[in-house]
């Protein structure tokens, strides 16, 4: 399935042939269709079942000019109503957070940045605009996240999603993650493009992830069939074997080292700096950060770019690993120049 396109003003409404697991292409007006259209983004169902990922690239989100575009992996029996909830709530939410905490900061919070300042390298401080951002992600996870458990007649107990979004005010990209889904960014080299990964795959393999679970009586630790798979389980129970330290939902585990608490990172845009890529683990089994980044670049356009990499990754499934099941593949692109035209 591809695109789906849709426009609202402050609320998310898909179009009518959107399914849940369509992606939705948002933008506050509907001149900003036609003039602000650098991105694309796509999803294709694998063979595992029903597509539990979704989708979102908002434009003119929070200014003129600005983004929001995220990737949501949902697992577990609910999953795809999971992602689909995260990517209807969380751009609003965000930004209502956002613009809460710049209400509520008082004179004494600013002669606090301040003297922070003074007392440091000024280029090692964040600007107040990320802290303000780098909070409202953080709240809005958590809001998010207790919204989902407060669903009535949905279990969650084993079901969550990933989350990596990325928010474009100005030149500066503000990236949130929890999960493995990942962003990468593009940027142009003497050498040709090169691919910056911007997000941390948060699996239970990694030190400081299972850390954190093991001191709250989680489990980490690998099947024999799977020895390269961390997963997470019970105290005293082989149970549920989450491969991620990070989601919303999964509240079975959330006692025992699961959070859907963000990594929050800001990225300063360079004019050599091209486009942004997010997309869901299954593109990132079996591409690797560079391929991904070369398909992009040499797409014919930027809305057919997202879907270049979703086909790339299915014919690598198909190739590397033949017996297994596809996984469901999300891809959002999104360009910060016009795309030039291959020679």
């Amino acid at each position: 399935m591809g695109i789906c396109i849709s426009v609202a003003s402050s609320e998310i409404h898909e179009a009518d042939d959107c399914h849940h697991e369509n992606v939705v292409f948002l933008a506050e007006n509907i001149a900003s269709l036609g003039t602000q259209g650098l991105g694309s983004l796509y999803t294709k169902q694998g063979s595992k079942g029903l597509n539990q990922d979704a989708a979102i690239l908002y434009q003119n989100y929070g200014i003129e000019g600005g983004a929001f575009c995220g990737v949501f992996d949902g697992h577990g029996k609910n999953g795809h109503l999971v992602s689909n909830m995260v990517r209807n709530r969380l751009p609003s939410l965000l930004l209502n957070q956002k613009n809460a905490l710049e209400k509520i900061r008082t004179a004494a919070d600013d002669k606090s940045f301040q003297h922070q300042v003074a007392k440091t390298d000024v280029k090692s401080i964040p600007n107040k605009d990320f802290l303000n951002w780098q909070e409202a992600c953080i709240g809005a996870f958590k809001v998010l996240d207790k919204e989902i458990m407060l669903q009535e007649n949905l279990d969650c107990s084993t079901s969550g999603t990933t989350a990596v979004v990325v928010v474009r005010q100005s030149e500066d990209l503000v990236i949130a993650n929890v999960g493995d889904s990942r962003a990468v960014l593009g940027t142009i080299t003497e050498n040709g493009i090169k691919a910056v990964q911007l997000t941390t795959d948060l699996k239970p393999g990694l030190p400081n992830e299972a850390e954190r679970i093991r001191n709250c009586n989680g489990r980490v630790l690998a099947l024999k069939g799977e020895p390269h798979i961390q997963r997470v389980w019970l105290p005293h129970e082989d149970s549920p074997g989450l491969a991620m330290s990070r989601a919303f939902g999964d509240f079975l585990l959330k006692n025992h080292g699961i959070i859907a608490v963000p990594d929050v990172f800001r990225h300063h845009l360079t004019p050599d700096d091209q486009f942004i890529v997010l997309a869901t683990d299954g593109v990132w089994d079996v591409l690797n950060n560079n391929q991904v980044a070369s398909i992009v670049m040499e797409a014919e356009s930027e809305q057919e770019a997202a879907k270049a990499v979703v086909e790339a990754a299915t014919a690598s499934w198909k190739k590397k690993f033949p017996s297994s099941k596809v996984d469901d593949c999300t891809v959002v692109c999104l360009f910060f120049h016009k795309k030039q035209k291959p020679s």
